[in-house]
């Protein structure tokens, strides 16, 4: 439904649930507000004109988008659903939702969405909300105990390997994958992601790449560049493309002033985040440990052998070390969701590696200071890369080696296989995670504070990103940040294995106290090791081993 007709309806004395009771009531209501029942039929070019209406709720520079906004925009993309279900036909049925509620976004949004759904078929939903740094220990528990008491789960696909695994989800319909438009994915997010044993069992919503934002006018400032100059720095004050640059201009902007302000470098996010701080390692990481000539970077691919304490792993964490001293006071206890949403859209700091959320969050979200000051990039590269096979390190012909970190792959919405013995019950969950996946919410969802980025192909329409609203030289920075990751020939792939976070828990614990000062780089990624290696052991080395190399396509 067009937004102004819609709103001309309810100002009309229509709620929003009799809008959703159907044509006839529709025609009706079209009727006492003026407008023809014609008028609300779309026309051929409904889609775009559809995409164009929810771009603009509640539009770009309009401050963030309320729970008001979510309904609105999950009402005006109801027509997949109306297509393969019938008004009320899951009166009765009760969902329960597993997800986060990290930022007020994921959770939060999904209600919205779901009203109008919830409203249309009869179904109802309740919530189990979590925060981040508490996903992986609810799951695991529920995973652990054969107490899985949800329907429906957010889930990333690194867990694949301990639910879907487990036979604990339901395999998707083949309707679903019409509804969602599954072949629209980028390729990196299409099978083998989101599917085990050749089944597919996620609607994705989400794809994930660590990215670096960047303050533009800091990079640009004459005084800073003279200062440099006069200091020795190495080159023209610039944008950093390596982390060997990065950590220069770190040291560099210790105790400088930028518009009157202290300036800060790069913010590392050191304080452990429930499994996810470690990939904000990986990212450090991921230019010195990936080589070109090897799909494998975290373990060997043939013994499962840890590399975390390879010289190139070793690095990275030394990196951190260094770059403290250098940082904010108190960095030591800030976790990612402080660097993100605290300090670098306040205007704090000058560099950060994120998820895709910065991008569209710089220009819609309250809080943030930094809206026209911003640049994105893939993440830097390394002027050397470690090579795990001879043990050296290699100097590539064309330069730097980059290898974006593709971290965590994206959320996506899963069905648990508990609904599988009610029919009625199975196609609810279906339904209301395709809804969730729908290709129009997807492209409101990248564009405004959700959780989620880009991980469709028709999201990357730089004119659709303008005609909302967007700076076009901005929105195809950002836009090619994105997708330039998720398609860099040397891509830092995440492991689908069972146990995925328990590594990485295993290792934010031991890291905190290694950036700590407690133990010593090589100590600290030792230490990490012998723990992983105890947990491939108690997993299986076999199975890790022939997952591990599946999931690496090699």
């Amino acid at each position: 439904m067009r937004v102004d007709l819609y709103e001309k309806l309810v100002r009309a004395g229509a709620t929003r649930r009799d809008i959703l009771k159907g044509a006839a009531s529709m025609a009706a209501m079209a009727a006492a507000s003026g407008a023809g029942l014609g008028a609300l039929t779309r026309p051929a070019s409904a889609a775009s004109e559809l995409r164009a209406k929810i771009l603009q709720i509640p539009g770009v520079g309009k401050g963030q988008p309320t729970d008001a906004d979510f309904q609105k925009v999950g009402e005006l993309c109801l027509d997949a659903t109306k297509a393969s279900v019938k008004e009320g036909e899951f009166a009765g049925v009760e969902l329960k939702f597993m997800g986060l509620n990290n930022q007020n976004l994921h959770n939060v949004l999904f209600r919205g969405f779901l009203k109008p759904w919830e409203a249309y078929t009869g179904a109802k939903i309740s919530w189990i909300d979590l925060a981040q740094a508490d996903y992986n220990a609810r799951l695991q528990q529920s995973i652990a105990t054969g107490t899985v008491d949800f329907d429906i789960a957010e889930m990333g696909a690194p867990f694949e390997g301990d639910v879907c695994g487990k036979g604990l989800t339901s395999e998707m319909p083949d309707w679903v994958k019409k509804q969602i438009d599954i072949e629209d994915l980028v390729n990196y997010l299409k099978p083998p992601v989101g599917t085990w044993d050749g089944k597919q069992y996620r609607v994705t919503i989400d794809g994930d790449t660590h990215n670096f934002n960047y303050r533009a006018d800091v990079f640009a400032d004459a005084d800073l560049a003279k200062q440099w100059k006069d200091g020795g720095g190495a080159g023209e004050w610039g944008v950093p493309k390596t982390w060997q640059q990065v950590q220069a201009v770190t040291k560099f902007l210790k105790g400088k002033k930028f518009k009157g302000q202290d300036v800060y470098g790069y913010l590392d996010a050191p304080k452990p985040w429930g499994g996810f701080g470690f990939y904000f390692l990986g990212s450090r990481a991921s230019a010195y440990a990936k080589h070109p000539d090897d799909k494998a970077w975290l373990f060997d691919a043939d013994t499962m052998k840890p590399r975390i304490n390879n010289p190139a792993w070793v690095r990275a964490i030394q990196d951190v070390i260094d770059a403290l001293p250098s940082e904010p006071a108190d960095q030591i206890n800030a976790d990612p969701n402080t660097t993100g949403f605290q300090q670098f859209l306040a205007g704090t700091g000058s560099m950060i590696p994120w998820w895709g959320d910065i991008g569209s969050n710089v220009k819609t979200n309250d809080s943030s200071v930094v809206g026209d000051l911003c640049g994105f990039d893939i993440l830097p590269g390394s002027d050397d890369v470690y090579n795990s096979k001879t043990g050296k390190w290699d100097k590539l012909p064309g330069g730097p080696n980059y290898a974006p970190n593709l971290a965590y792959l994206g959320w996506g919405v899963y069905v648990m296989a508990r609904v599988d013995s009610d029919p009625k019950k199975q196609k609810a969950a279906w339904s209301a995670a395709a809804h969730l996946g729908g290709k129009d919410l997807a492209i409101w969802t990248a564009m405004y504070p959700s959780g989620f980025q880009c991980y469709r192909n028709s999201q990357h329409d730089i004119e659709e990103w303008v005609a909302a609203g967007y700076d076009k030289a901005f929105i195809t920075n950002y836009l090619d940040s994105q997708f330039n990751s998720y398609n860099h020939p040397n891509g830092a792939i995440e492991p689908r294995i069972p146990g995925i976070f328990q590594y990485y828990s295993a290792a934010e614990d031991i890291l905190a106290n290694t950036f700590a000062g407690k133990m010593k780089a090589q100590e600290g990624a030792d230490a990490i090791a012998a723990a992983w290696e105890k947990l491939t052991d108690q997993i299986g080395r076999e199975k890790q081993v022939k997952l591990y190399k599946a999931s690496l396509g090699v």
